[in-house]
C-alpha cells in the first residue's frame, strides 16, 4: 500500500532552530507536521496491518540543498502520525521491522511516498 504526502516535511536543522528561538517552538513545529502525516493516513487507518511492518519512503525534493539525514528526520512525524491517525498502537519493535529511505528530486512536485511492507 502506498500513501503521498504532498509537499515536505521540516528538516532537523529547521526544527533544532525553532527549539533554540522558542522554548514552543518545537512543539508548534512538531504538531503541525504529525497533524500533516495523521490526515494522509486516515483513509487507510482502520486497515489490520501484519506487523511489524517495514516502511519505506521515497523522498522526492524540490532540490539537493538539504541534507539527505536532515530530511529524513522527518520519519518522526510519519510514524506519529501512523499512531495519532488510528493506523498503529505504537512505533516500537513489535510494530516497525525497519526502514528504507530513497531520494529523488522533482522540483515542481515535491512529496513524500510511504510504502508499507506488512510481514509474511
Amino acid at each position: 500500500m502506498k500513501i503521498i504526502i504532498d509537499g515536505d516535511l521540516v528538516d532537523l536543522n529547521k526544527f533544532i532552530n525553532a527549539q533554540r528561538a522558542n522554548r514552543f517552538g518545537g512543539a508548534a513545529l512538531k504538531k503541525k507536521y504529525t497533524d500533516k502525516c495523521a490526515v494522509a493516513f486516515m483513509p487507510i487507518r482502520a486497515k489490520k496491518l501484519k506487523l511489524p511492518i517495514t516502511v519505506h519512503i521515497t523522498w522526492v525534493c524540490k532540490d539537493k540543498r538539504i541534507d539527505k539525514d536532515n530530511i529524513a528526520f522527518g520519519k518522526k512525524f510519519i510514524l506519529d502520525g501512523m499512531i495519532q491517525s488510528g493506523l498503529l498502537k505504537n512505533d516500537g519493535w513489535s510494530e516497525i521491522a525497519g526502514f528504507t529511505d530513497s531520494f529523488e528530486v522533482d522540483k515542481d512536485k515535491p512529496r513524500i511516498e510511504i510504502e508499507l511492507e506488512e510481514s509474511e
